[in-house]
């Protein structure tokens, strides 16, 4: 609290003598002096209380009290500097509070008129860490879906954290040891006042790098700070770090304080690590060990290579075992390739031959088919004399006669004579046409006839006389 004790002169009555009296001040007169002196001498003070009896009027001013142990103190915010406060006004709330002192001139008192608010003491600050914790546990934003995951070998890791102190010379020689990398330090405030917008501006800075720029994006972040009073971690709890933390599009692990201290961006950031050395060991790994790890991996496949080529030998010579011997199996396909071969050669040899009689065949055709010619002509020849000597004209000339009966059939017998009543007698030189033969003609009967009567003695010479057969060859 503030002395606001006014020093003003004691004055002792004078008696009264004969000079004028000085003339009195009105109210108003006294107010407006009493206002110009006090917001002339407390125009900045910083207050330490008690919020009590916080009330929010509709026109979005706070009317409040802070108080101690012995004294309360009326205060005011307006509206356009409560939208702005870190610090929500509540009852019960110690906070510090910062602005001036003004007079109230129609009820004789004073207030102050606050300008900032903060926290005052541990009890203060971590009630109003739990607020902002459950009001960005309700946004989401420390959700474990919005986790990224920390690259295993980062080829740039930035830092933000201060240029000067341990923090920074620890994370550098850590990285070292275990695995060298490129470094990038975005150097910051890390506590005090305007310390919590330059880390979020130095968060957004990397994030704002292009890939393949001049200066080398980082793979991977770490915001990093030393140990220190709640106060001195403040700035890591501010919203304007959490969302920087919570928008980024690179990994970030949060190593601020001792592994006892948690502050808020422990909860948005991608790893949180319990000391800044602890943080670049989750940066990288320890080369030696990966070099270890290779080693005993590279043992570990060739082992299995050789295993699995042996277990693969052994599988082929057992299928070999029961395969005939292949020496065996190709002089048998050998032999038979030799005998059909042989087959194959005497059957061309046979078709050349056949070929070739049948070429020499065509050759001599023309002569044999002559000679064929010659010889069906000669007995062709020979069976015409035969045919001519067997002819009817032929037969005739030799002295015989060709008898037909009364239908013109010829007569070959006796027998088949006694039935025809006529005859024709055919010679070589004529014939002669109608004898009329009685089956029995007495000499009386054959001299009335117009033919000379044959004797009956004669007809049975000739009847005896077997004639030959015309066509007897």
């Amino acid at each position: 609290m503030m002395d606001l004790s006014f020093d003003f002169e004691e004055k002792t009555p004078e008696k009264e003598t004969t000079e004028t009296q000085p003339q009195a001040k009105t109210v108003t007169e006294l107010s407006n002096e009493i206002k110009r002196y006090v917001e002339g001498n407390f125009n900045h003070v910083l207050v330490r209380g008690e919020i009590f009896g916080a009330k929010r009027a509709d026109s979005g001013h706070w009317y409040l009290s802070l108080k101690d142990e012995n004294a309360v103190l009326s205060a005011v915010c307006w509206r356009g500097v409560a939208s702005s406060l870190k610090v929500k006004i509540e009852d019960g709330l110690e906070v510090i509070a910062t602005g001036k002192i003004t007079t109230f001139s129609g009820k004789s008192s004073y207030q102050l008129v606050i300008e900032s608010l903060e926290p005052a003491g541990q009890g203060a600050l971590l009630k109003l860490l739990e607020e902002r914790k459950q009001q960005f546990i309700k946004e989401g934003l420390f959700d474990i879906a919005h986790k990224k995951p920390i690259p295993f070998l980062p080829e740039t890791i930035g830092v933000v954290s201060s240029a000067s102190g341990a923090v920074i010379r620890d994370i550098i020689h850590r990285i070292r040891d275990r695995f060298p990398s490129y470094i990038l330090l975005w150097p910051t405030p890390v506590q005090g006042e305007g310390a919590a917008e330059k880390v979020a501006a130095a968060i957004k800075g990397f994030n704002a790098l292009p890939k393949g720029g001049e200066i080398r994006r980082p793979d991977v972040i770490i915001v990093a700070r030393g140990g220190g009073s709640l106060e001195d971690l403040w700035p890591f709890n501010e919203e304007i770090v959490i969302r920087a933390v919570y928008d980024s599009d690179i990994p970030i692990i949060s190593a601020v304080g001792h592994e006892t201290d948690t502050m808020l961006i422990d909860y948005v950031s991608d790893k949180r690590a319990p000391t800044p050395t602890g943080a670049a060991e989750f940066a990288v790994p320890v080369k030696s060990e990966l070099v270890m790890n290779m080693n005993i991996l590279d043992n570990r496949m060739k082992n299995a290579m050789r295993r699995s080529l042996e277990e693969y030998k052994n599988k082929i010579e057992g299928l070999g075992r029961g395969i005939p011997n292949l020496q065996q199996i190709l002089n048998e396909s050998i032999q038979k390739l030799d005998y059909r071969w042989e087959r194959l050669l005497n059957a061309v040899k046979n078709v050349l031959t056949q070929k070739k009689n049948a070429l020499a065949l065509a050759e001599i055709k023309p002569v044999y088919i002559n000679t064929m010619v010659e010889k069906y002509t000669e007995r062709l020849q020979g069976l015409g004399h035969r045919l001519e000597g067997v002819s009817v004209e032929s037969v005739l000339r030799r002295g015989f006669a060709w008898i037909k009966g009364n239908q013109g059939q010829t007569i070959y017998g006796k027998a088949s004579a006694e039935r025809e009543t006529e005859l024709t007698i055919h010679f070589a030189d004529g014939e002669i046409t109608s004898y009329i033969f009685p089956q029995v003609l007495t000499e009386k009967e054959a001299q009335n006839n117009t033919i000379k009567p044959i004797k009956k003695k004669k007809l049975d010479r000739q009847a005896e006389n077997k004639q030959e057969s015309l066509f007897d060859f």
